[in-house]
């Protein structure tokens, strides 16, 4: 299997944190819908521990892994800014700076 570097587009992987599985999927359908993501894995229980108003939580929540690339990024937020319940969301990213051909060729056909 071919391993590339992703150079001509810069691929990333964002991650969001919601609080259950079917906001999770209402998120990611809407983000593949609107081609603003390729692919988003929806991992169903997580424990996030956090401090909020001068708090220490624990909750259980859902990580929303989402592939998309980082023109789209803004999009992305706009969207969360819209549709998410949270009043304080996590989105993070990072790049791909390496994935298989055959990814990288179906990321750059998806979006």
């Amino acid at each position: 299997m071919a391993f590339n570097k992703s150079q001509e587009r810069e691929f990333q992987i964002a991650l969001c944190t919601v609080p259950d599985q079917a906001t999770g999927e209402m998120l990611a359908e809407k983000m593949v819908e609107r081609s603003l993501a390729a692919c988003v894995n929806i991992i169903p229980t997580i424990t996030s521990v956090y401090q909020w108003q001068d708090k220490i939580e624990k909750d259980p929540e859902s990580l929303l892994v989402i592939k998309t690339e980082a023109d789209l990024m803004a999009s992305l937020g706009e969207l969360l800014d819209e549709e998410h319940p949270y009043e304080v969301y996590e989105l993070i990213s990072c790049g791909i700076d390496q994935a298989s051909s055959a990814y990288l060729d179906w990321l750059k056909s998806t979006l």
